[in-house]
């Protein structure tokens, strides 16, 4: 449908050219995302824009050395598959931006059950499964991701490098208390190259109408 191509022309892109980005289209797309709901209005996410090639780099590192670490502690014939998703965890060092996007906290029903004491940890764990806190988050980075195809840039949303947040964040510098990396996207022009969505399930699958 042509009104909503703005979201099927969006696509995962990992491959990118050498040109720069201007800061106010970066902010651009920054801003479009804060426009994402978030429960209680908390907007409860803070983005760090990554632009310099050696702090990328560094990244990309520490992604492929916590990617080793925690390989030691898997099951053998599990580790070669987790080490086996570097390439993966690492498409977005030859990116000229990265966005990492941090979500801060977000006060629920169930910890404050949790904090009294008077509720069992099942279900309180049931109480805890929507996370409307990360929720905001994946508003705001759909809003990002949508944002930047309809200016030209490709993304590509990405959580798996998240095991190395504590490293990443650490060579960014930035700290903010409460704040953890949660998901992360290189920014660029697409490099020449078909880009093609995978297959959707078909929506009798996924939909229910209650009428």
């Amino acid at each position: 449908m042509e009104k909503l191509s703005f979201i099927y022309n969006r696509q995962s892109v990992r491959s990118f050219t050498n040109d720069s980005i201007p800061n106010t289209d970066i902010e651009e797309i920054i801003k479009a995302a804060t426009y994402a709901p978030s429960g209680k209005n908390m907007q409860n996410w803070h983005f760090v824009v990554v632009k310099n090639s050696e702090k990328i780099a560094a990244i990309a590192q520490a992604v492929v050395d916590r990617n080793k670490e925690l390989a030691a502690y898997l099951p053998e014939e599990k580790r070669a598959a987790f080490q086996g998703m570097v390439p993966y965890h690492t498409v977005f060092k030859k990116a000229p931006v990265v966005i990492l996007v941090f979500a801060g906290p977000y006060p629920t029903i169930a910890e404050d059950i949790a904090a009294a004491g008077t509720m069992d940890k099942e279900q309180i764990a049931a109480l805890s499964r929507t996370q409307p806190g990360i929720q905001n988050i994946a508003a705001a980075m759909e809003n990002l991701l949508l944002a930047a195809a309809a200016m030209g840039y490709g993304t590509c949303w990405m959580t798996g490098p998240t095991y190395a947040a504590e490293q990443i964040a650490a060579i960014t510098g930035f700290s903010k208390p409460g704040y953890y990396l949660a998901a992360m996207t290189p920014l660029g022009i697409p490099a020449a190259g078909k880009y093609v969505n995978p297959p959707r399930k078909p929506l009798a699958e996924v939909l229910t109408i209650i009428e």
